[in-house]
C-alpha cells in the first residue's frame, strides 16, 4: 500500500530532470518525501525552477550540469551526489535523445551520439550508482514504447537504442537481485512534452493509433515511477512496463 511519504528520506538521482518527464518525476518523488538530484545539459533556468519547486516542498535538491555523452561527467555527478547527500537510493535513467531520419540519411555521428546517450550513459550511471546502493535500492529506466513496436518510418535508430535497454534491464536485474536492488523499465507512449507536444502536426496520427486517444502527461509516468521506487514494488524486477494508452496493442 502506498502512502504520502513512501519515499521519505530517500535520495533520488534523475538524469535529464530539468524538463518534460524528468521534471515531472523529480517533483513527484519530492512530494513523496525524497531528496532529489537532477542533471541537465542546457536548461539551467529550467533546472533551477525544478529545484526551487522541490525545496518549496521541504526537500533538498541539487541540479548538476552533465553531458550524458561524457562518461566522466556522469561518474563525477554521482560522486558529487554521494559527497553532498551521503547516499543514492534510487536512480532514474531518464536522459535521452531522438534523431529521426530516413535510413539512408543517418550519419556515423548520429549513431555514435545515440548510443552514447541512450545506451552507454544508462549502463555507466547504473554501474556507478549500484556501487552505493543498499538492499531496497532501485534503478528505473525510462525507455519508449518504440522498444516494442515501431509504427512509423524514420525511427529505426531510436528504436534500436531503446530496445537495447530492455536487455540491459533484465541483465542488471540478475546482477543486482542478490543485493536486494530491483531494476525496471518504463516505456511511455505519447506524452505531452516540448519534445512531443499534444498539438504537434503529427499528434492526431498518434492519437488515432491509441486505444485511449489521449496524450498522457509527465505526471502519469511519474506515478508509475513512484510505485517502482517504493517498497510496494519489492518483488518486481527485470520488467518493462508500457504506458502508452494502448498504442502498442
Amino acid at each position: 500500500m502506498l502512502t504520502m511519504n513512501q519515499l521519505q528520506n530517500k535520495v533520488v538521482f534523475i538524469t535529464g530532470g530539468s524538463r518534460g518527464i524528468g521534471a515531472g518525476i523529480a517533483k513527484r518523488v519530492a512530494s513523496a518525501g525524497a531528496d532529489v538530484v537532477i542533471t541537465y545539459v542546457n536548461s539551467a533556468a529550467r533546472a533551477k525552477q525544478v529545484t526551487d519547486d522541490i525545496e518549496q516542498l521541504g526537500r533538498r535538491a541539487l541540479a548538476i550540469p552533465v553531458d550524458n555523452a561524457s562518461p566522466d561527467a556522469i561518474n563525477d555527478a554521482i560522486e558529487k551526489t554521494i559527497a553532498q547527500f551521503g547516499r543514492i537510493d534510487i536512480l532514474v535513467n531518464n536522459a535521452g535523445i531522438y534523431i529521426g531520419k530516413p535510413l539512408a540519411d543517418y550519419t556515423l555521428q548520429d549513431i555514435d551520439n545515440t548510443i552514447a546517450v541512450n545506451i552507454r550513459a544508462v549502463f555507466l550511471a547504473s554501474q556507478k550508482a549500484a556501487q552505493y546502493m543498499q538492499a531496497g535500492g532501485r534503478i528505473i529506466t525510462i525507455g519508449s514504447n518504440m522498444a516494442e513496436r515501431v509504427a512509423f518510418a524514420t525511427g529505426s535508430l531510436y528504436a534500436m537504442s531503446k530496445s537495447a535497454l530492455t536487455g540491459l534491464t533484465k541483465g542488471l536485474a540478475r546482477d543486482l537481485g542478490p543485493k536486494g536492488v530491483t531494476v525496471n523499465m518504463v516505456n511511455p507512449g505519447p506524452i505531452d512534452t516540448d519534445m512531443n507536444p499534444a498539438n504537434s502536426a503529427h499528434a492526431d496520427a498518434l492519437r488515432n493509433a491509441m486505444a485511449i486517444p489521449k496524450y498522457g502527461k509527465p505526471a502519469d509516468i511519474a506515478e508509475l515511477v513512484v510505485y517502482l521506487a517504493s517498497e510496494a514494488s519489492w518483488m518486481m524486477t527485470g520488467a518493462s512496463l508500457t504506458m502508452d494508452g494502448g498504442f502498442n496493442i
